[in-house]
């Protein structure tokens, strides 16, 4: 009996080796949102959705702004404003935080949510990792591999950023690094099925006031930690039709919204025809480095002792 259950502890010790060992090649390439969770607790950060994922890059801002930022936007599902993001905001930043830059970036489908759901529980981000995480800080990060990553263990090390980057790389400081044929053909055909995507999500959704309230909060929360700065972000000409048509009074209440709190709102929403798109909705890596420049000028231009 002692000789099988020391055979038996050899086995698990075995596995939980491996296991150990494969999870160290996590990375970038791991999944979208891996990185997330296995960095230092920033400073200053991005706040958004995938738009904001992939056209703000905080290594340019840090160029800019003299300070390190971290994006820690997901996506629309996973990171729309509400009770759970702003909770997991509130365990990612650094709570020595004092004098932190904070860029707050929105659109209409961020504060969105279905029309025909009622409660919070029901919300679709209850299913983000954002919701089960405890942990952001950690490197590796098994309770996220062990929560959120479904796939075999073994493709962390195949799949790993050594052997090539993916199509989608998630950076350390949370720049999603799109790279997709950006041939005229294959850029229409996306942008088609985005504007499908939007014109039936206009029709099944709202603008959330759980959402705007949980924004509110946000801001305020950020700004007893340092500036806090809101930048919408556009898209492409059709896609910003559908968003004038869903919610045509959009950026007059995120105006109003920087005022009542006493911080700067930069739109650029009439400035869509300037980026390029990998789909309509996401910009182009090349031009996000256009924009996260502009975005960096704009805060120079209106904010002082950012230092």
């Amino acid at each position: 009996m002692k000789k099988f259950l020391f055979k038996i502890s050899l086995y698990i010790i075995g596995v939980l080796l491996i296991f150990g060992i494969l999870g160290s090649f996590a990375d970038g390439n791991t999944d979208d949102n891996y990185m997330h969770f296995a960095v230092k607790k920033p400073q200053n950060i991005v706040l958004g959705d995938s738009r904001g994922a992939q056209a703000v890059l905080p290594e340019l801002l840090s160029q800019k702004l003299g300070k390190e930022f971290d994006n820690f936007s997901l996506n629309v599902v996973q990171s729309p404003y509400g009770g759970i993001y702003y909770k997991a905001l509130q365990r990612k930043l650094d709570p020595e935080t004092k004098n932190g830059l904070f860029i707050v970036t929105v659109d209409p489908w961020n504060v969105s949510l279905d029309k025909n759901i009622k409660k919070e529980s029901d919300f679709p981000e209850e299913h983000s990792p954002l919701k089960n995480m405890h942990f952001y800080d950690l490197s590796p990060n098994y309770e996220y591999l062990l929560k959120n990553y479904s796939r075999s263990w073994f493709k962390l090390y195949a799949e790993r950023e050594a052997a090539g980057k993916s199509s989608t790389y998630l950076h350390k400081d949370g720049w999603m690094e799109v790279s997709v044929n950006m041939e005229k053909d294959s850029v229409a055909k996306r942008e088609t099925e985005k504007v499908n995507f939007y014109r039936d999500l206009a029709k099944k959704q709202h603008i959330s006031p759980t959402r705007i309230k949980a924004l509110q909060d946000i801001i305020a929360f950020l700004k007893s930690k340092g500036t806090v700065c809101l930048v919408r972000i556009p898209a492409s000409e059709k896609i910003m039709e559908i968003e004038k048509t869903y919610s045509p009074e959009f950026s007059e209440t995120m105006k109003h919204i920087a005022l009542k709190h006493g911080i700067h709102f930069f739109d650029f929403s009439s400035k869509g025809n300037e980026y390029q798109y990998t789909d309509g909705n996401h910009m182009y890596k090349e031009s996000g480095k256009v924009f996260t420049a502009q975005i960096a000028d704009s805060i120079l231009g209106k904010t002082k002792n950012l230092k």
